[in-house]
């Protein structure tokens, strides 16, 4: 493995409703509203990049449809949006993060992690860490 490899290793997933970590390392919220419930003061959170979220306009647009048939397309959109000047300088500043020694852990409230936003910048961010 090499060494980029094993800074994208330093990216974790958790919900921000399962109790902090010893290894969790940088807790980073990717949701863009504070989640429901949570204290702040439990929640460990460290950092809050709203800006590496989907828009107001792409949540709504995937969430009218409940059945998860949007799911790809939704995914489309928002790798477009993380391409955009503002979504690309708060990915910049997550890769940072990652790349001063992490482990980055993104937090998150959303109950279907796999089916949600945190995949995909997972994904980018990854590719992010190999190729810059």
């Amino acid at each position: 493995m090499g060494r980029s490899s094993d800074k994208s290793g330093n990216v974790r997933v958790r919900r921000v409703y399962d109790p902090p970590e010893d290894g969790d390392g940088t807790r980073v919220l990717v949701d863009r509203l504070w989640p429901r419930g949570a204290a702040k003061d439990r929640a460990g959170i460290d950092k809050w990049f709203k800006d590496v979220t989907p828009s107001k306009e792409l949540r709504s647009w995937y969430h009218e449809d409940r059945t998860g048939a949007r799911y790809d397309g939704f995914v489309d959109r928002y790798r477009a949006e993380l391409a955009d000047p503002v979504h690309t300088a708060a990915v910049g500043e997550l890769v940072d993060l990652v790349r001063e020694g992490g482990p980055v852990t993104l937090v998150t409230a959303v109950k279907d992690v796999p089916h949600s936003h945190v995949p995909v910048l997972v994904d980018h961010l990854e590719h992010e860490l190999r190729h810059h």
